[in-house]
């Protein structure tokens, strides 16, 4: 009672899960370009190495295993032996192989999966009865086993719904070579096993197509989700969060499938517009196996986001604050470093860079463009007496910067930068200082702010998984308004567990 209660559950949630996609489709206007923030093409290459392999055929298996058969029951009468009656009852699949698969993109249609040959072994218990002509009644239950051989062809349709993209696989077939019946060790006469062979075997293979079709549409549609948690995780940190909801319907061409996202940056009461977007899928080549396209917009809303969770801050101190001010031994910088800081030691003393304003990005060929208005204060904290500040100044700043991800790391190269003083407390009139402080913040601050952030965004990628992925040749080309990223990949199994264990926390 309480395994036909537990399948009753799961089914109703299957049928709920239908009806809430059905139900949440997705209007998008005239120009749904427009609304574009960020871009993912997958060329047909990743397609075919996420075809069925010793990894992802673990995902039909689930599918075949998870599959809930009802019970088969019939009856027929027969001359001579009366009236039959049967019953297949505890139908489960024991052995699963796969030996082939094909994986094909058709054009505007659906991505086209054909499993071949597949080996599947079903058993359970097979009770039967019949009653004479002269009113003899015979009834028996055996173990049985099911031998088959089967293809399978799924068409799985990408959709919009409820601004996520869904799976549809119900498009689903599957063709019997060999349906063998086997009774418990073969014992039973010939004319038995073939007598409930010709009986059973139309409604069996129409059941175990409609269960199994119907857990691969479920398994479909639960992947689909799964995959749309992952990348809004990996676009999530703590408050800052971004809306990767669809602004037009997925798309499929021969070479590739490709879904658009609005890409709004979420940050509490922040409010993120964008309605200006100059995406075309001729941006896109079909060269490499993975690409993602990011809007300026989106990278500046990012940035604006980060300085209102005071994230744009960073403190120095000791040694790595006198290697700033020594940065070379002149005559003039010990000058500079003696009227700053009056004889006091590094290791008493703390200078902290902030951004005073939304920083600007605009995205150039030749970089990242970032333009900011920052403060620096520097202070002394004498032992037992309150810290006194000793240089105070605002700066505006403009660096270029070209990204790299190499050997797991995001590297980031400043090319070029531009810096304005904007007041200098205390040395105002002193134009020395003024240019040591120019050089210093130049030729070494800036860079140690960079390499101050390209660990912090290294170690926030990896936080999110992206180490455990095996990426090949990625580059980052940065065009005007948008960056396109673009590589070849290989899977990462542990993704493919995380989903088998979630379908069996939801089957359980």
């Amino acid at each position: 009672m309480k395994l036909w209660a537990g399948r009753m559950r799961l089914r109703t949630f299957r049928i709920l899960l239908v009806l809430v996609h059905v139900s949440a489709a997705c209007e998008f206007g005239p120009f749904p370009y427009r609304v574009t923030g960020i871009v993912c093409r997958m060329t047909k290459p990743a397609a075919l190495l996420c075809k069925l392999n010793q990894e992802t055929a673990q995902v039909i298996q689930a599918a075949f295993r998870n599959a809930k058969f009802p019970n088969i029951t019939g009856e027929r009468s027969m001359r001579l032996l009366g009236k039959v009656a049967y019953g297949l009852t505890n139908i489960q699949v024991n052995d699963l192989s796969i030996e082939e698969s094909e994986v094909e993109l058709k054009e505007n249609d659906a991505i086209h999966i054909a499993i071949k040959n597949v080996t599947a072994f079903f058993r359970g218990t097979l009770n039967y009865g019949y009653a004479g002509a002269w009113f003899l009644q015979l009834f028996h239950s055996v173990d049985f086993e099911i031998e088959s051989s089967i293809d399978l062809q799924i068409n799985i349709k990408l959709m919009c719904q409820k601004d996520q993209v869904a799976a549809d696989a119900s498009d689903c077939y599957l063709t019997f070579h060999k349906l063998t019946l086997h009774l418990q060790g073969d014992k039973e006469p010939g004319w038995l096993k073939q007598l409930f062979t010709d009986f059973i075997s139309f409604t069996l293979k129409f059941v175990l197509k409609s269960e199994v079709c119907n857990e691969i549409n479920f398994l479909a549609q639960v992947l689909a989700k799964f995959v749309h948690d992952l990348a809004e995780n990996f676009v999530r940190d703590e408050a800052i969060s971004v809306d990767i909801s669809l602004a037009s319907v997925p798309l499929i061409k021969a070479n590739y499938l490709e879904s658009h996202h609005k890409g709004l940056v979420l940050y509490k009461n922040y409010s993120d517009v964008f309605t200006d977007s100059v995406f075309s899928p001729s941006l896109l080549t079909e060269s490499r196996m993975l690409y993602f396209w990011l809007s300026e917009h989106t990278l500046n809303s990012l940035a604006s986001a980060a300085f209102l969770d005071r994230r744009l801050e960073l403190t120095i101190g000791g040694e790595e604050l006198q290697a700033l001010f020594e940065m070379e031994d002149t005559e003039a910088q010990r000058n500079a470093v003696q009227m700053i800081f009056q004889g006091t030691s590094y290791n008493n003393c703390v200078a902290k860079v902030w951004s005073l304003a939304h920083p600007q990005i605009s995205v150039q060929p030749e970089g990242t463009v970032v333009k900011s208005l920052v403060a620096v204060e520097v202070s002394t904290l004498p032992a037992g007496e309150e810290s006194l500040m000793v240089l105070y100044m605002e700066k505006e700043i403009t660096v270029t910067i070209q990204a790299a991800y190499t050997e797991k790391k995001l590297i980031l190269h400043p090319l070029e930068s531009r810096l304005v003083l904007w007041s200098l407390e205390g040395f105002s009139n002193d134009p020395s200082i003024r240019n040591f402080l120019q050089t210093m913040i130049s030729v070494v601050g800036i860079p140690e702010v960079i390499s101050r952030i390209e660990p912090a965004l290294t170690s926030l990628m990896n936080s999110k998984g992206l180490h455990l992925f095996e990426i090949r040749n990625p580059e980052i080309i940065t065009r005007k308004g948008y960056i396109i990223v673009q590589l070849d990949f290989s899977f990462p199994n542990h993704l493919l567990l995380d989903f088998l264990q979630n379908i069996e926390l939801i089957s359980s």
